[in-house]
C-alpha cells in the first residue's frame, strides 16, 4: 500500500523523512513497552486462574465467568496487549 505525505515547501524531503522515522521509531518503543506491560498483566493472571488469556476471553464474553473485579482487569490488560500487538504489528511493516 501506498502513502502519500503533503510536505510545506519550506521543509525538505530528508528533514521531513527524518522527523517521521523518528516519530515511527517513537512509537515502535511506546509500543514494545505496553505491550510487554499488558503481557506481564496477563500472565499474572494467566498464572493465578490456571488458564490461558484467550480462553479467559472466550469465557468471559460468553457470560460464563462471575463477576470479579480481576476479570474486569484481565479483560482490560487483554484489550490492552491485542491493540499494542496490533501498533507494534502495523509499525513493523513500515518502510520509508
Amino acid at each position: 500500500m501506498a502513502l502519500n505525505v503533503n510536505v510545506n515547501s519550506d521543509f525538505s524531503m530528508q528533514e521531513v523523512s527524518d522527523v517521521i522515522r523518528s516519530a515511527l521509531a517513537l512509537d515502535e518503543r511506546l509500543a514494545k513497552h505496553k505491550k510487554a506491560r499488558y503481557s506481564d498483566l496477563c500472565q499474572d493472571f494467566e498464572t493465578k486462574y490456571k488458564m490461558s488469556s484467550d480462553i479467559f476471553m472466550l469465557k468471559f464474553e460468553s457470560g460464563q465467568l462471575d463477576d470479579l473485579d480481576d476479570y474486569f482487569d484481565w479483560y482490560a490488560a487483554k484489550k490492552g496487549f491485542d491493540h499494542w500487538n496490533k501498533n507494534l504489528n502495523i509499525l513493523s511493516g513500515i518502510s520509508l
